[in-house]
């Protein structure tokens, strides 16, 4: 992907002497002096792009993977063909670190205070940080403003309108969110938590408790009753997966569609006119938000097998986390920056507009424990929106909450 992204503007003189500073040439070479890393195979010319083939002495070699793979082949792999560095999402950071499969970095003052605090956070673990975040992430509503003129306001009123546009037959999905078989609790969840809904809690200090499970709260079980009228109008139905969901939003078969940045490329060549947003409140009082997402790059524990962690990890806390590097890396690949100063930098009005709707957002929790839960919860909405023989939304929700907590207490 080429993003248009404005030159960066000059920094304040004391971040630019800060960042001047990080870039000092790190030292200890390994005899090859090879620092290897895996990135996702899809996005492999964009890292090239903004990263180049070598740094501060150190030859720099991309090797593309499977993005959904790195993290499980990084424990399978052998340590003559393990990567020193591996591109990934902030939620795996609790897995691989409990597991000892990435090293807790060295990260200066400087370079954590020039990033999005959120995201940082994404990678911290047991008092530790464990990556450097570079592009942040969430989905938001994109509306078909041809079909609909005026936005609407209330989540009532979405469904009104897009019950009347199914029943006069100008669509044919009234509401694109993707499920499918398996579910997407990630995509679904601007609508779980607009009716209540929480994976974990946070203790006193901010970090996620994991015992307290939220998938079937009180405030969600006093509104899961709206799930049902949403399945029995049709609203929402799982059989709707990512691929039916984008080809009936984008030839214009439905007016709304839960998507991510990563479909710029599909949502700029639209040939109607459209509207990027939150989706609309649902019950008073509480905010429809998504889950905020961080990638970002690790050290793995190989990098020290290989001799190359002080390159590994001055490649990662400083050259990666500055304005200029997540600059061109935004440019390429259309994605937020995780840098402040970078981000502000964006002048895309699609990119500008999925970050404003993700002010308030939840990050995806990093905590091992994580795992449990998207398939309880992403399978609770497609026994509770499959149509005729749904589970009543109550009985499937209370269901999920058991079934994670029992996995958690095992």
């Amino acid at each position: 992907m080429r993003r248009s992204l404005r030159a960066i503007v000059a920094a304040p003189a004391v971040a630019a002497v800060a960042f001047g500073s990080l870039l000092a040439a790190p030292v200890a070479h390994a005899a090859d002096n090879t620092i290897t890393v895996w990135v996702d195979q899809k996005r492999i010319d964009n890292y090239r792009e903004a990263l180049g083939s070598s740094y501060a002495g150190y030859k720099i070699v991309l090797v593309p993977r499977d993005f959904g793979k790195i993290r499980d082949d990084l424990a399978t792999v052998s340590a003559d063909n393990a990567p020193d560095v591996i591109s990934g999402a902030h939620d795996w950071t609790g897995q691989l670190a409990a597991n000892g499969l990435i090293a807790k970095l060295n990260v200066p003052a400087a370079t954590i205070k020039a990033l999005a605090p959120y995201a940082v956070a994404g990678f911290r673990y047991g008092g530790g940080i464990y990556g450097i975040p570079t592009q942040i992430e969430n989905v938001a509503m994109i509306t078909n403003a041809n079909l609909v003129p005026t936005q609407p306001k209330t989540f009532a009123e979405l469904s009104t309108k897009a019950l009347a546009l199914k029943k006069a037959g100008k669509v044919t999905v009234p509401f694109a969110v993707p499920q499918g078989t398996n579910g997407d609790a990630y995509h679904m969840y601007p609508l779980f938590s607009g009716l209540g809904g929480y994976v974990f809690g946070t203790n006193p200090s901010g970090s996620v408790n994991v015992n307290n499970v939220g998938l079937y709260n009180k405030t969600f079980a006093a509104n899961a009753g709206l799930i049902d009228q949403w399945n029995k109008t049709g609203l929402i139905n799982s059989k709707v997966d990512y691929g039916i969901a984008k080809t009936a939003f984008t030839t214009g078969k439905a007016p709304f569609w839960i998507t991510g940045p990563w479909e710029l490329d599909a949502i700029k060549a639209l040939p109607f006119k459209y509207r990027v947003t939150t989706v609309p409140p649902i019950v008073n009082g509480l905010k429809t938000v998504p889950f905020l997402g961080a990638q970002g790059m690790m050290v793995t524990k190989y990098a020290a097998e290989h001799g190359v962690q002080v390159g590994a990890n001055a490649l990662v806390t400083q050259l990666m986390a500055t304005p200029s590097y997540q600059a061109k890396l935004a440019a390429a690949d259309g994605r937020t920056p995780a840098n402040l100063v970078a981000a502000k930098a964006v002048s895309d009005p699609v990119l500008k507009a999925f970050g404003a709707a993700g002010v308030g957002g939840i990050p995806m929790p990093n905590v091992p424990q994580m795992s449990s839960v998207w398939t309880s919860l992403g399978g609770a909405w497609v026994n509770s929106t499959k149509g005729a023989g749904a589970t009543p939304a109550n009985k499937a929700f209370a269901q999920a909450q058991a079934q994670v907590k029992k996995a958690i207490a095992g």
